[in-house]
């Protein structure tokens, strides 16, 4: 990613608000009957309904830009489709096409010459010429039209530096850029997962523009899934690599705009889940609360039962007062001095061995 594609994706952040904004309102107005309340702006359901619409915002927001990134490719078209050849045409038959195409496209040939035909036979002549030559064909493959202003370049060695070079460029100037950016705060969510993806993309294209073959997984997975189920022609190692790019630019803007929704969703039913864990504990607890009070009423009653019969609590009640009115009276002082003087008296004139004088 350029350093041009991040200021395009920090440009691009108010976007998605504006419209979750708006679907929200039309899905309220869509689902909730006239005179029912809706959810305010600030409550937890309004948050939780913005969020979720804002994540497919962003999600059918990037599923197009990788859309159209492929259109961009098939509209510019390449080469082998402009000659009608496949990609491992020979010299032999890129020849005997540029000859049938220009039968029918050259300016001679065509009856109202215009700027336009003349411009389209010199594509096909350049076309041709670049497919002939073993070097730029490579060159081509893996750099794209791009290949066609390196005038110093007459060997794969050649070819090779320079697209070192732009590649070096590429990649140094995206670098900056993220650390700039993490720098001032812009991009806190995911730092780790966008310099892997940096590092992943910048490998492959070093890999593809090194070896002699295309990449494995266009060769051998992608191209034949196209060419077999539907009409997309097939990739270049070059437009792949275009593609690696705008998928890279896409992961970095799903990472900063769903990547803190989604968190924020896991926290709320991480949170939801330990609130009703917490219910389910103080309900058990409430449970064994009033079990234990039924038990203790069960206990105290059996305790009480035999002081339920008339005859035993009559008695009980008796015998009870019975202790409280002569504890009454002994405890009195005046009862306790008449007491101890009769003690005292009886001691005083009793006979030897009487009772009570020992």
């Amino acid at each position: 990613m350029s350093s041009s594609g991040l200021l395009s994706l920090a440009g691009w952040a108010f976007l998605p608000g504006l419209v979750t904004g708006w679907i929200q309102a039309f899905w309220y107005s869509f689902t909730i009957r006239a005179g029912d309340p809706k959810p305010q702006p600030g409550s937890p359901k309004y948050a939780l309904h913005r969020r979720r619409i804002h994540i497919m915002v962003v999600s059918a927001y990037l599923l197009y830009t990788i859309y159209e990134a492929d259109w961009e490719i098939r509209r510019a078209g390449d080469f082998y489709q402009d000659l009608g050849i496949p990609h491992s045409a020979s010299e032999r038959e890129i020849k005997s096409r540029f000859r049938r195409l220009a039968a029918i496209h050259h300016p001679d040939k065509v009856s109202s010459s215009s700027p336009s035909s003349e411009g389209y036979f010199v594509h096909l002549k350049l076309a041709q010429d670049t497919l002939l030559n073993p070097v730029k064909r490579f060159a081509y493959e893996r750099f794209g039209p791009e290949i066609l202003s390196w005038q110093r370049c007459s060997s794969i060695r050649d070819y090779l530096l320079q697209g070192l070079l732009s590649i070096l460029t590429y990649y140094g100037s995206t670098a900056i850029a993220l650390y700039m950016l993490n720098l001032f705060g812009y991009l806190e969510w995911g730092k780790y997962w966008r310099w892997l993806a940096v590092i992943i993309v910048c490998v492959f294209e070093l890999h593809t523009i090194s070896r002699p073959y295309f990449p494995p997984f266009a060769a051998k997975f992608l191209n034949p899934l196209l060419t077999t189920f539907t009409s997309h022609p097939p990739y270049l190692p070059f437009q792949v690599i275009q593609l690696l790019r705008k998928i890279s630019v896409t992961m970095y803007i799903a990472i900063t705009q769903i990547w803190p929704l989604i968190q924020s969703l896991s926290e709320n039913s991480q949170s939801t889940a330990t609130s009703a864990s917490l219910d389910q504990q103080l309900n058990r607890l409430e449970a064994t609360a009033k079990a234990t009070d039924i038990e203790t009423a069960r206990l105290v009653e059996m305790e009480m039962s035999p002081f339920r019969e008339e005859r035993a609590l009559e008695a009980m009640k008796g015998k009870v007062k019975e202790w409280l009115v002569r504890n009454t009276i002994n405890s009195d002082p005046e009862v306790r001095d008449a007491i101890g003087r009769s003690f005292q008296k009886r001691r005083t004139d009793a006979p030897a061995g009487a009772r009570g004088n020992r």
